[in-house]
């Protein structure tokens, strides 16, 4: 599990980052930090988007703490069929075969023969665009 991630600095963080928040892979949407008070240094509060189920989420620690950040991996694969919600693909590297949910806004993009880009981060994947070509 520690290649799959790294460690920053909390100040180093901007919005559209990715980083782990509760032990999931999360975009920074909004970044509120608090003044340096007279009994401590600055709190940065971060809110995060989930990658792979959409949940939101908030991580609070001082600006110089340190945060995970999942190391992500972007792959093209060949959608080889779909079944309803799920489409069947094969990784265009690898040749692996491996089935995946279909993103609402993706749906009438995502069919027999096209190709897909897939994001996978800490053993989790999901289909993130349809690429046209």
């Amino acid at each position: 599990m520690s290649d799959e991630i790294e460690h920053v600095i909390m100040k180093d963080i901007k919005p559209g980052r990715f980083l782990l928040i509760d032990g999931e892979p999360c975009r920074a949407v909004e970044i509120d930090v608090s003044a340096p008070g007279k009994h401590g240094s600055a709190k940065m509060r971060i809110t995060g988007i989930g990658v792979f189920d959409g949940k939101k989420r908030t991580i609070l620690k001082p600006s110089d703490a340190y945060v995970d950040i999942p190391i992500i991996t972007k792959k093209r694969a060949q959608v080889v069929s779909v079944t309803g919600d799920t489409a069947q693909l094969m990784d265009s590297e690898t040749y692996e075969v491996f089935e995946l949910p279909i993103p609402e806004d993706l749906k009438g993009n995502v069919v027999s023969g096209s190709v897909v880009e897939v994001m996978e981060a800490m053993g989790k994947k999901a289909i993130i665009r349809a690429i046209n070509e």
